[in-house]
């Protein structure tokens, strides 16, 4: 079931069904009526219907005036067709069918449709091409779903007067689709949080009134396009952050002379930075750290000097190396935040700096940012203390032998994970230059992003004290809401959740210039945001593979129960060690049986447990609160789905690596099976 709270959508399933199929028994108000009277039943609760002003405005009496006084309802002047329906802010609490969950394609036949909005209610399955063939649509908001397959390659073919996209937040793949550049009045595309792979297309370009584009923390690869900014004067904001590109940046992007800001972050760029960014006078915040290979040359910011309104950089991570230059002083008045981070810079803080123009409150505070910016961004053990109010016990979330996890609240409300580690105790490292000693996780955290890893905020360390400062998780572990009496996750969120958790790993294993094997997956380390969206966590003993290498060593032994043969025994991990991990996960998640629990240390463990009981059927090993079903045809519809999760998940446990799914291939079935039970379910419904 699907909770609606504080969502703008735009007519849907109902209306563009009963418009198609009633023909002229009646008129056009009357049947966008009829079909807003079906929505309504689904959206209000019961115990709040005759109190909503939804239940008293929308009536059967009144279908008459469904343009004209229906709250909400918008209607075209000349057809009197519903065009557009508001439900922001109306504190709806009812549910949608399980079986809805796909976008019908009979919203193709709202053919004077101009905005649909349908973001974050948790739509599923592929985009019907059908939506950009409605010549009069203006925008489109599909973000925060669940919505697979590729962009359609229709895009603005008809709907040439498309001009705000918003995708971001999906799980859509393949490649961005050349025809983008029909989209001529296109003026805000946000693509990022997905799993589009190839180049970016050359006919980008021809979006000249584009303002906003953002494909950040895609596995987008290649080069810029070598003309990338020459024809996008209008363009504001651009985001490439979190991808796989390399070669050199394009000087071509400074022909975009509005940008104000820009994010090349986390690639694989190399060559030098154009120093014909300066030519930007309008740009505010440049982030071009996690770029390796990329060589900063202090011409390079001297030349910012010209950038009269920039206030952030970020070089972290990049080739930089040497003095800072004595020009920085002269950067824009506004500047507020400089990082270099893992840098090779040399020498004092340029005096000129210390001699700006500034209160000596601004000049204090730009200086103390510069100062912490060349080893990490820091929060101070009094912060943390007055955060937990004192670490005490009530805010206590977790403890394990690295040391414990407090709750706290920073000074801008901010609610955090304060991670303390055991050095605390008093082995901490006194070299400041080593914040966590042999600790990996600081490493792995600060040079990864992705939508399903836990991030980091910032860290503490001091004589005696090291912390790391992450984002908060309100819904707590999947190990909490497997075994807590008082939560419950359907199947369909249990599969979201590996989802997830595969979308991780992939990023892990092969969307980062490294590996990075996690070592330690299980349900304790996988985190719920508030919207139940997975987050992997708990990086200490994770393991980065060398270039070249398939597999390490290790002396740290993870979980009993949830590691691969290969590693309880030889300390060999892989990426293929992280998929048998995965592998028990599914069966957890869908058993709701420990690996770790006193009847698997007898001798069998979950995988011989499950090998045995799949030939006897789903109902012999699958949590029973999965297969309460209305009907037989419920039933049936979930109980394959569960043999074939089992089935995948027994592939992902071979007991060599060799024989084991890569990641990509997990994740493309799971994707498959959830889909396979969406259309189950909507075709026996």
């Amino acid at each position: 079931m699907l909770l609606i709270q504080h969502c703008l959508f735009l007519l849907s399933t109902a209306a563009a069904a009963l418009a198609a199929a009633s023909g002229s028994y009646y008129s056009n108000d009357e049947r966008d009526a009829a079909a807003l009277l079906q929505l309504k039943t689904h959206i209000i609760s019961a115990t709040s219907s005759s109190d909503h002003p939804l239940s008293r405005n929308w009536t059967a009496a009144a279908t008459a005036q469904v343009c004209s006084s229906w709250v909400g309802v918008s209607c075209g002047h000349r057809h009197r067709r519903v065009t557009s329906l508001n439900l922001a802010n109306m504190g709806l609490q009812g549910t949608l069918p399980p079986h809805i969950g796909d976008i019908p394609v009979e919203i193709g036949n709202l053919k004077r449709l101009q905005k649909l909005k349908l973001w974050h209610i948790g739509l599923s399955g592929v985009i019907p091409p059908v939506i950009f063939n409605i010549s009069t649509l203006r925008m489109v908001v599909l973000s925060e779903n669940r919505l697979l397959g590729i962009l359609p390659h229709n895009l603005c073919y008809h709907a040439r007067g498309l001009e705000e996209l918003y995708l971001h937040e999906n799980q859509l793949h393949g490649g961005i689709p050349a025809r983008i550049g029909n989209c001529t009045n296109l003026q805000i595309a946000s693509l990022s949080y997905n799993p589009f792979s190839g180049s970016i297309p050359v006919t980008i370009g021809n979006c000249s009134v584009l303002r906003e584009l953002y494909l950040a923390d895609n596995y987008l690869t290649g080069n810029l396009p070598p003309t990338f900014g020459s024809h996008l004067p209008n363009l504001e904001w651009l985001s490439f952050a979190g991808n796989n590109l390399n070669g050199s940046i394009p000087p071509s992007i400074s022909n975009a002379s509005n940008l104000e800001l820009l994010e090349l972050s986390i690639n694989s760029f190399s060559g030098c930075v154009p120093n014909t960014f300066g030519n930007l006078q309008m740009l505010q915040s440049l982030y071009i750290w996690g770029n390796s290979n990329l060589v900063v040359d202090p011409s390079f910011l001297t030349s910012l000097t010209s950038c009269k309104s920039l206030k952030i950089l970020e070089i972290s991570d990049t080739s930089f190396e040497g003095a800072l230059p004595p020009s920085m002083g002269n950067l824009s008045s506004s500047f507020q935040y400089f990082l270099g981070s893992n840098c090779k810079i040399q020498g004092n803080i340029p005096v000129t700096i210390r001699r700006r123009k500034k209160s000596s409150e601004e000049r204090n505070k730009v200086k103390e940012e510069l100062l912490a910016s060349l080893t990490w961004r820091r929060i101070s053990l009094l912060e943390l203390q007055r955060a937990t109010n004192g670490f005490d016990d009530c805010n206590l979330l977790g403890k394990g032998s690295f040391g414990r996890v407090y709750k706290g609240v920073l000074a801008d409300d901010t609610n955090v994970a304060i991670k303390v580690f055991s050095e605390l105790e008093g082995e901490a490292d006194d070299d400041d230059d080593d914040i966590f000693g042999n600790d990996t996780e600081c490493e792995v955290l600060r040079n990864l992003r992705h939508r399903n890893l836990i991030k980091i905020i910032s860290t503490c360390y001091t004589t005696g004290f090291k912390a790391l400062v992450l984002e908060f998780m309100p819904n707590g572990s999947l190990h909490k809401w497997l075994y807590s009496h008082n939560y419950f996750l359907d199947i369909f969120k249990r599969l979201d959740i590996l989802i997830d958790v595969a979308s991780a790993l992939e990023y892990l294993h092969q969307g980062y210039s490294i590996p990075v094997v996690h070592c330690d997956l299980k349900p304790s380390n996988v985190l719920l945001d508030g919207d139940l969206v997975a987050h992997i966590a708990d990086f200490g003993i994770s393991k980065f593979l060398g270039s070249g290498d398939s597999m390490t060593r290790t002396l740290t032994l993870a979980t009993i129960g949830y590691m691969a043969p290969e590693f309880g025994m030889d300390g060999i991990v892989s990426t293929k060690s992280d998929v048998y991990s995965f592998g028990i996960l599914v069966m957890e998640v869908f058993t709701r049986r420990n690996p770790t629990e006193e009847s698997f240390q007898e001798g069998m463990s979950m995988k011989q447990w499950v090998t045995t009981l799949v030939p006897e059927g789903v109902t012999k090993y699958a949590d029973a609160n999965l297969l309460n079903c209305n009907s037989n045809r419920d039933f049936k519809s979930r109980e394959s789905c569960i043999s074939s999760i089992m089935k995948l998940a027994l592939e992902c446990c071979a007991d060599t690596p060799r024989d084991r799914l890569a990641i990509n291939d997990v994740l493309a079935n799971l994707r498959k099976i959830k889909s396979q039970l969406q259309q189950d379910l909507c075709r026996r419904a």
